[in-house]
């Protein structure tokens, strides 16, 4: 069960660590076999129909979307917390689009499935 305590943390380090952009800490939020569902991967990776799946292939997936928005900056807006899951609702100062991730976590804490949803 997530608490609200891990929810708030969890959030805090991983806005904090895409707004470093580092790559491998981003990654290191998530299981070796993760999936993300995203109107972008289908948009950049027309071949996955929206479904990236395995940290190598979403390693490919974000290298190309860190190096397309180098300025990228997310903050948080609301965090929401379910059983086994939470959303997080930011916004991309960069772009000014608002988004929502909805992340299911396996027994060690680690996002198992990721489904990304944007603002126009």
């Amino acid at each position: 069960m997530i608490t609200i305590e891990f929810a708030k943390q969890f959030s805090e380090n991983w806005t904090k660590d895409w707004n470093s952009h580092n790559l491998e800490k981003i990654l290191s939020h998530y299981s070796d076999d993760f999936s993300i569902e995203s109107p972008l991967a289908l948009k950049r990776l027309p071949e996955t129909k929206g479904i990236v799946i395995g940290k190598d292939n979403v390693r490919k997936y974000w290298t190309i979307g860190l190096e397309s928005n180098p300025n990228l900056h997310f903050k948080i807006i609301d965090l929401l917390i379910g059983v086994n899951s939470i959303t997080i609702y930011y916004l991309n100062t960069t772009t000014g689009k608002r988004s929502t991730e909805l992340m299911t976590f396996d027994s060690n804490k680690k996002v198992i499935k990721a489904i990304v949803n944007y603002s126009e």
